[in-house]
């Protein structure tokens, strides 16, 4: 990323249609006074013309400096005449004198006519590209941006965010300026700006890199900090919705998605504007920590927020698992048939689902008078191992299926169909294991 380039490119955006002159001229009533100060603001606005800015700063000095409210033009072209001095100038010295010269022309302005609204963002611009390696101008360089944010209520161009946002990035490392909270204050408070001119149709893509760019480099997040900084802080103010959506997107950004704070943001930002996936992960965390009954209403509320058959049909396999285990395996059963309904996808996963569930049911089932009856569950299982395409679960059902002897010594038929009652509730055809 380089923010110098995208900066030179903004030049002429910022300062296109910048008058020479303005209405209200203020000359000396001294007749010799007057006449000199006409004749220095031809010079230099001759000079200027001709791009000759170094030998344009002399006659426009005395101008600044002797006859200050002579117009507000001495303002506008000075930024234009001390800047192409800088620029044509190879003394580090003379560069310096010149840029500083720039920005005393602004707050000189500032002193003078009350209008900071139109240029402060010209100022912080310039104070950024003169004075970002300036340990002991930083301060003005983020106070100027700020200004500009306070009177504007943002940045007009949203390619100067980064310049603000790195300007912040330096004045912390050369100064200890902020706290890590802070600095991810400021940094939200330009996400909320950049998402307001997207919404209003502007293409932020690429500030909004470079601010991740500069985020990442500042080495801030971790999940650590996640956890033990954000987390007690939302902690300690529950219905902070701004902290928990920073909480949530750092948490994704640098996945820290198991830690206890994410799961608080992800609980208030879920209850206050619920969508799919906000209810889908937060249940599946409920679901990783074992605790089925939070998950339930949970991903009955998912079910209502999905927008297609396919997300349906995810929130019925979880809605099967969550029933299963805690023990309604009929309504496991009935959750896992809609989901495969809804999603032929999910066929397998439902019918080897169902097939489990089938074969820990012995236990519940068997009623210790017909051990081919008994046994009939483990062919319903295998049947729905068939269905799934499961030849592992087949194979395991099927090892469990009665003897030819056992069913012979019943007096039953191979082929012949029984129930297997229980909560099953299925007809099945009578197979055997040999």
């Amino acid at each position: 990323m380089k923010i110098k380039s995208t900066l030179l490119g903004l030049s002429a955006l910022l300062f296109a249609g910048m008058v020479q002159a303005q209405d209200g001229w203020n000359f000396p009533t001294d007749p010799a006074e007057e006449a000199k100060a006409k004749e220095l603001n031809a010079a230099y606005t001759d000079y200027m013309k001709s791009e000759q800015f170094v030998e344009a700063t002399k006659p426009l000095h005395w101008l600044l400096v002797n006859v200050p409210e002579l117009n507000e033009s001495i303002y506008i072209n000075g930024v234009t005449v001390y800047k192409g001095a800088a620029d044509a100038t190879a003394d580090e010295a003379k560069k310096r004198e010149y840029q500083d010269s720039v920005i005393w022309v602004y707050n000189k302005r500032d002193e003078i006519y009350d209008n900071a609204p139109k240029w402060i963002e010209n100022k912080a611009y310039y104070g950024y590209g003169f004075y970002k390696g300036a340990k002991e101008k930083l301060a003005d360089v983020v106070g100027d941006f700020e200004r500009a944010k306070e009177l504007n209520g943002e940045l007009s161009l949203t390619a100067l965010y980064p310049a603000y946002f790195d300007a912040v990035r330096r004045h912390d490392a050369y100064n200890d300026a902020y706290t890590d909270e802070q600095i991810l204050d400021i940094y939200a408070s330009i996400q909320e700006d950049l998402d307001k001119a997207e919404a209003g149709g502007k293409d932020v893509s690429s500030p909004r890199s470079q601010m991740e760019q500069l985020l990442v480099a500042m080495e801030l997040i971790d999940c650590d900090f996640i956890e033990n900084t954000m987390g007690p802080k939302l902690a300690a103010d529950p219905t902070n919705e701004k902290l928990a959506q920073q909480i949530f997107q750092y948490s994704v950004q640098y996945k820290c998605l198991s830690s206890n704070a994410f799961l608080s943001a992800l609980e208030l930002i879920d209850s206050n504007n619920p969508t799919y996936a906000t209810s889908q992960v937060r249940a599946m965390r409920y679901i990783q920590e074992k605790d089925y009954e939070k998950a339930q209403p949970v991903l009955e509320k998912a079910l209502t927020l999905a927008e297609n058959d396919v997300q349906k049909a995810e929130i019925q396999m979880d809605l099967a698992k969550v029933h299963a285990n805690l023990g309604r395996k009929s309504a496991a059963r009935n959750a896992a048939k809609e989901a495969a309904a809804l999603d032929p996808e999910r066929t397998k996963d439902a019918y080897s689902m169902i097939g489990g569930l089938y074969m820990n049911s012995f236990n519940d089932c068997k009623g210790g008078v017909s051990r081919v009856k008994d046994r009939a569950i483990y062919m319903a299982a295998y049947n729905a191992y068939q269905r799934a395409g499961d030849s592992q679960g087949m194979a395991q059902a099927r090892g469990q299926f009665p003897s030819k002897e056992e069913v012979f010594t019943e007096g039953l038929q191979v082929g012949g169909s029984i129930s297997t009652g229980c909560w099953i509730g299925e007809t099945v055809s009578i197979s055997t294991r040999d």
